[in-house]
């Protein structure tokens, strides 16, 4: 009766040069989904494809980054599953654990609610162009800061609110994730788009043209709910940018709303509230002002 358990997972290729900093983000990224549901991850597993020719220490330092976010979520990785393939992967199966009338859904949002976000939003436009050394040390530092920062800091603020809704920012983009939430509440959201903090020189790349590819694949999954004629395309492309272990983003109630995010504010990267629930408005699930 007070007991629910939450079971996750996640993997996917390196997205950093570093092998040890490519173990942190693939857990940090795995152990989010828990987070988002306001749980506590407890018990984790790896999941490792590794080539034939990758040497021991690259794989070692993998693993240990992932160990190293995992202890820091106060979980215990019990073991795993590895398999030769040719191109590296790494990630984790997540078991957490929650109160069954206290986990967050991500369609239970309602009117007057407010809309805040944990962290800086354009990490997708960040990774693609440092595969194109067009990056300085310091920005790619910041992106790596980013997604190596656990979403735990978030949550035990949070749980602590009346939250109504709640998701964690990944590949679906901004737009994407939201509107997965407006259309499961059977709301509208409207967003402005000037409160909505950029990772930095985000929107400079956007606009020289450096996307995510992903960012098209979410343009056309979901831009036909969203009405974002008052932005420019540069921003409009960061709203639809897929992110890596990006933030939360949560539907509070108004009267919490101030509080929670003065809590917020020295504990998470970005803290920012970013618009508000109405009714529903018909056919568009989004609306940017």
């Amino acid at each position: 009766d007070e007991l629910a358990l939450i079971q996750t997972v996640d993997f996917f290729p390196p997205i950093a040069d570093d092998p040890y900093t490519f173990g942190q983000i693939a857990a940090v990224n795995a152990l989010s989904d828990v987070y988002a549901m306001g749980g506590e991850p407890k018990i984790c597993l790896n999941i490792m494809g590794v080539p034939k020719k990758m040497p021991k220490d690259v794989i070692c330092a993998i693993l240990k980054g992932g160990n190293d976010k995992v202890t820091e979520a106060g979980a215990i990785i019990a073991g795993g599953h590895t398999i030769l393939d040719e191109e590296p992967k790494y990630g984790l199966s997540v078991t957490g654990f929650v109160h069954p009338d206290k986990f967050f859904k991500n369609n239970g949002a309602a009117a007057g609610d407010v809309l805040i976000l944990t962290k800086p939003i354009g990490i997708g436009v960040l990774t693609t162009a440092a595969k194109a050394n067009m990056l300085s040390e310091e920005v790619y530092a910041f992106a790596i800061k980013m997604m190596t920062t656990l979403n735990k800091y978030a949550r035990d603020i949070i749980v602590k609110y009346d939250v109504h809704a709640c998701t964690d920012v990944t590949g679906f983009g901004l737009l994407g994730h939201l509107s997965e939430m407006m259309e499961g509440s059977g709301l509208t959201a409207e967003i402005d788009g000037s409160a909505i903090e950029f990772v930095p020189e985000a929107l400079e790349l956007a606009s020289m043209g450096v996307i995510a590819e992903g960012m098209y694949r979410n343009r056309s999954a979901f831009e036909h709910r969203v009405d974002a004629s008052g932005i420019e395309e540069a921003v409009a492309d960061l709203l639809f940018d897929p992110q890596t272990a990006g933030g939360l983003l949560f539907a509070i109630s108004e009267t919490d709303a101030e509080a929670c995010l003065r809590e917020l504010e020295p504990a998470v990267p970005a803290a920012q509230k970013i618009g508000r629930i109405l009714p529903s408005s018909g056919e568009k699930h989004i609306l940017i002002v």
